[in-house]
């Protein structure tokens, strides 16, 4: 995901795409284990996406505080 795309997102919509990931994510370990995954790669970037939401969630929440 564009970091640009995130940084343009709303507070709402930042967190409905992190829950979707967070499900897609979930989904993904189950395929893994019931060895359904077809590609073992998009696990590590979902992983890496949701870091990048926190990511800018946080910067925004501490350019608040600031």
């Amino acid at each position: 995901m564009d970091l640009n795309k995130i940084r343009k997102m709303t507070d709402q919509e930042r967190t409905a795409e992190l829950e979707r990931m967070k499900q897609e994510l979930f989904n993904l370990r189950f395929q893994h284990v019931t060895g359904q995954l077809e590609n073992p790669v998009r696990m590590r970037e979902v992983r890496r996406d949701i870091a990048r939401v926190k990511t800018i969630m946080r910067e925004v929440e501490q350019g608040r505080n600031a």
